[in-house]
């Protein structure tokens, strides 16, 4: 199965589109290169798929290729005294230098050169960019 196009097409594998049959029919549909999400994808998963797509690859005869989009760095915050707390929307809630335990209205960032490059209007997301 030759294809003579210069374009790639990028196929993103995901809960609905990781078995060997989805795969198969992303291929057959025309899709050259097949991307894993490290950012929810566990490693033993991603052996897995990896595996899964070189079986298609050798059931075809042409190369498949596999983009592995590796998860960025993940910044912790400090602990907090009740060990969590519930925050409301709307909710004013301070990171700083403090580095005693934090509550409902404050916790440590332990990451200066981040508080230092702030700026008024900035804005920071958590939770993987659910809380603003």
């Amino acid at each position: 199965m030759r294809r003579l196009r210069r374009i790639k097409i990028l196929a993103t594998l995901g809960p609905a589109s990781s078995d060997s049959a989805m795969i198969r029919k992303l291929f057959e549909a025309g899709a050259d290169i097949f991307r894993i999400n490290m950012s929810h994808t566990p490693h033993d998963k991603m052996r897995e798929l990896v595996a899964t797509i070189r079986n298609v690859e050798s059931s075809y005869g042409r190369p498949i290729g596999i983009l592995v989009d590796l998860q960025g760095p993940k910044l912790r915050l400090g602990s907090f005294t009740d060990g969590a707390v519930q925050l409301h929307n709307g909710q004013s809630f301070t990171l700083d230098s403090d580095k005693a335990p934090g509550d409902n209205s404050r916790v440590h960032l332990p990451h200066p050169e981040i508080l230092a490059a702030l700026r008024p209007g900035h804005a920071l997301l958590l939770d993987d960019g659910k809380v603003r």
